[in-house]
């Protein structure tokens, strides 16, 4: 296995050195950050299930984004370099598990939902000892985890990143600048490609045509800045749209909920 950049906080693996030295299925550890805090690209060995079960956090690599709200959680696979942004305050559980104990298994990340029933279960193992008793209880209590995990729901809160170098001009330009009206014909005009190629590469590379991947950032930008208590209103606005209702009609398309409604959800969970 090559050497992975790692970082550890605040994790007592004693006398191991990382979660796959541990002679078990899985490793569960607790993990609070501030507002801000980052944690550079780096890897485990392991797969792993990075779920905050307070604050919102931003887990990023080189093919895409992914934003985690409460009561979501991240499926990063074995060797998978990633960075993590807290958004705000965060409280994690990172369950790190051995790739033999789940064989039918994503080889992306993916944003996936924590129903009731997988969360007690993250909160319960998390009680156990490193080496937890396989043969009884515990051990019974994680294989009904793993079983959980097997059937988690993916939410929709991926933005792929395009490799193509002009539609990397733009998606990176978009990054930094959600929003940004202009059309993929002004687009064309400055990264130096026809429409018809930039339309053509972008749902080649993303899966998506120009105009919803642009909808997904903007998306994902929202849950974030709302997440840190700015304004709908507001949000809208930075975000290009005409009117704040043009924006909560996106976002309740999107996800099913106004924004909120989806908050409320979210802030209902975290505290039960």
């Amino acid at each position: 296995m090559p050497k992975l950049p790692i970082h550890w906080q605040r994790f007592d693996l004693s006398p191991y050195d990382r979660p796959e030295e541990v002679p078990r299925r899985l490793v569960i550890r607790h993990v609070e950050h501030g507002s801000g805090f980052t944690v550079p690209p780096h890897a485990h060995g392991w797969a792993q299930l990075l779920y905050a079960y307070e604050g919102t956090m931003k887990v990023v690599t080189e093919v895409g984004q992914w934003l985690i709200p409460p009561q979501r959680a991240v499926w990063i696979p074995p060797l998978m370099v990633h960075a993590i942004e807290s958004i705000e305050n965060i409280c994690l559980r990172n369950v790190y598990l051995n790739p033999e104990a789940i064989i039918a298994r994503p080889d992306q990340c993916r944003v996936v939902q924590v129903t009731p029933l997988l969360r007690e279960l993250i909160a319960e193992i998390d009680t156990y000892p490193l080496l937890y008793e396989e043969e009884g209880t515990e051990g019974r209590m994680v294989s009904v985890l793993l079983d959980q995990i097997k059937t988690l729901q993916e939410s929709p809160l991926h933005l792929p990143i395009p490799t193509d170098n002009r539609l990397r001009r733009i998606a990176d330009s978009l990054l930094l600048h959600p929003d940004d009206n202009c059309t993929l014909l002004g687009w064309a005009g400055k990264v130096g490609a026809s429409e018809r190629t930039l339309a053509r590469l972008f749902k080649q590379q993303t899966g998506l045509s120009f105009g919803q991947w642009r909808q997904q950032l903007r998306l994902l930008e929202a849950l974030a800045r709302i997440s840190k208590g700015q304004r709908i209103s507001a949000v809208a606005a930075d975000l290009g749209y005409d009117t704040p209702s043009a924006f909560i009609a996106m976002f309740k398309r999107v996800l099913g909920k106004t924004p909120k409604q989806y908050f409320s959800t979210q802030f209902e969970q975290t505290k039960l």
